[in-house]
């Protein structure tokens, strides 16, 4: 079903502001990479530029996939969602990743890292090899879903 045969459910395109709104008050989402079997994913907290980039730090130590499948990407996809109880909104970014170089994590604005991060990020740096990637948005879609809670008569004989 499409997003418009949905909307007699409660669900809704969001427009540009508020999926920019929405990308600058998340911190955390999905990055999808591609391999020969699926996507790759991992939980990734990102910072975000309030326009069409998003910012990664990763703990690469020897080895890492997610830098060679990173590297090797032509495009990539990053889901940023919030779910409650009976509200939910998310937003599918699709574009291209690369590794910055060096130089440029000591210029990266503080506004550009993200907000919260693991604590491994931070430990890590001192002793591991960590390296800066930026996501290019290419296309953005949002979608948010909004219910109100069920009043005491609506509740099922489930609840009973």
């Amino acid at each position: 079903m499409t997003i418009d045969e949905l909307g007699g459910y409660g669900m809704e395109q969001m427009d540009e502001e508020a999926v920019t709104k929405f990308l600058t008050i998340q911190s955390q989402g999905v990055l999808g990479l591609p391999t020969e079997n699926g996507p790759y994913l991992l939980p990734m907290s990102y910072g975000f530029d309030g326009d069409s980039r998003l910012y990664f730090w990763y703990v690469v130590g020897s080895q890492s996939r997610k830098a060679a499948l990173s590297d090797q990407a032509t495009t990539a996809s990053f889901l940023v969602y919030r779910a409650e109880m009976f509200h939910w909104q998310s937003v599918l970014l699709t574009g291209t990743i690369r590794r910055l170089p060096d130089a440029k994590r000591d210029t990266l604005p503080e506004s550009r890292t993200p907000a919260w991060q693991p604590e491994v990020i931070d430990t890590a740096s001192e002793t591991e090899a960590t390296r800066l990637y930026e996501f290019r948005i290419d296309d953005r879609t949002g979608v948010r879903h909004d219910l109100q809670a069920p009043s005491y008569d609506q509740r099922s004989s489930r609840d009973e």
